[in-house]
């Protein structure tokens, strides 16, 4: 591992204190997460505005997907009694 040093206003470093303190962490350890899940997040939306220019430069057509809709197996109750959620309403 290599030490870095950053400045940080004093709200946020007691912020993180707290909520590495809160967490059983170091404030390294907290950082590290809390960086790691920020370039995480921003690898996800760069794909997804490459999704997004893709899409625009060619846009899906109305009947695109028609030809697997009678590919799709969805079994009945008694194969998919495992899988099915059953949610009653309040």
């Amino acid at each position: 591992m290599r030490t870095v040093q950053i400045t940080l206003e004093e709200d946020l470093v007691q912020a993180v204190d707290r909520a590495a303190d809160r967490l059983d962490q170091s404030r390294s350890a907290f950082t590290r997460a809390a960086l790691r899940t920020a370039l995480a997040r921003l690898a996800v939306q760069a794909r997804e505005q490459q999704h997004q220019a893709g899409y625009l430069q060619q846009p899906v057509t109305p009947d695109e997907f028609d030809a697997w809709e009678g590919e799709q197996v969805w079994g009945t109750d008694a194969t998919r009694r495992d899988s099915v959620v059953h949610v009653q309403n309040p």
